[in-house]
């Protein structure tokens, strides 16, 4: 009996940790959501307010700004992800003398931790002494002291390809790995009977790849939706509230307007979208797989 105990009673501490790390504080939050609670004016969570924070982020232009800058980061971020992990992944099929070293190097800016990713191009972007900057600069004169994380769509666009920059090599080797579950003899079939490189990878490859492709879109999805380091320390959320994703209006509204209770029902909004993403992601695998089995 002793016997059969033992391995639950080994898990007590994990489960114990996992309580008060994880559920505790999600049970904790989604509770103070529907409470109010103004850190400026008392110290512990006030009176019930139901569903008030929920419909104050309805009509918020705060929480809609920094929703559809989300969306535009999203979805841009994702596809250009997408496309420059496969296309390097093909590339990496091919083995060659570099094949091993490549794939260190490749593998370097996932090991950087976000942060540091942002503070590095905010340096490399700076007008005055950045060394993107001031090589863009030598190419294009006309660009020359252009003040790159001053404008919105500037500042969007070099907050996106650091967030490229760092995910594309973890989605390469994604990609790598569903390439080689592909069997070459349907390539060479192809091949032999006259088919372009192009027509291969398009009729071939990729519809062996759906299912690869939709679990990497959706964990970059999840990735991208919470955002957050790189905008505090690239960007700040600007200039003004240009690059202000969700997870950096969230952390704004609770720990510099110390509204908690508004900040954990944006929380769970952020939770709630990325629940429902991976719901469809769910569905849309197992909707694969039985046509894959049929």
């Amino acid at each position: 009996m002793k016997d059969r105990l033992l391995p639950y009673w080994l898990l007590i501490p994990a489960f114990v940790i996992v309580l008060a790390t994880t559920i505790y504080p999600l049970a904790y939050s989604f509770v103070t959501s529907f409470r109010e609670w103004d850190l400026t004016k008392q110290r512990r969570p006030g009176g019930f307010v139901g569903v008030d924070n929920y419909l104050h982020a309805a009509s918020e232009s705060g929480f809609q700004n920094s929703l559809w800058v989300t969306t535009i980061f999203v979805v841009t971020s994702v596809a250009l992800t997408l496309v420059i992990a496969m296309s390097l992944a093909l590339l990496l099929r091919r083995k060659g003398r570099m094949h091993t070293f490549t794939r260190i190097i490749l593998i370097l800016p996932f090991a950087m931790s976000p942060a540091l990713i942002g503070v590095s191009y905010r340096f490399m972007f700076n007008p005055e002494f950045g060394v993107l900057a001031k090589g863009i600069g030598a190419v294009f004169p006309s660009l020359e002291g252009t003040p790159w994380l001053a404008d919105p769509d500037l500042a969007m666009a070099i907050l996106v390809l650091t967030d490229v920059w760092h995910w594309a090599p973890y989605m390469t080797f994604m990609c790598l790995g569903g390439l080689a579950s592909i069997p070459r003899e349907t390539e060479e079939a192809a091949r032999v009977d006259g088919a372009s490189n192009l027509r291969i990878v398009f009729g071939i490859i990729l519809p062996q790849m759906k299912g690869v492709l939709l679990v990497t879109a959706v964990l970059k999805t999840i990735f991208a939706l919470k955002m957050f380091d790189q905008v505090v320390t690239l960007t700040g959320g600007g200039p003004g509230v240009s690059t202000e994703t969700l997870a950096f209006f969230v952390f704004n509204v609770g720990f510099k307007w110390y509204d908690m209770g508004y900040a954990s029902a944006l929380a769970w909004i952020l939770t709630a979208i990325m629940m429902v993403i991976s719901i469809w992601y769910v569905r849309m695998l197992l909707s694969e797989r039985k046509m894959a089995t049929a």
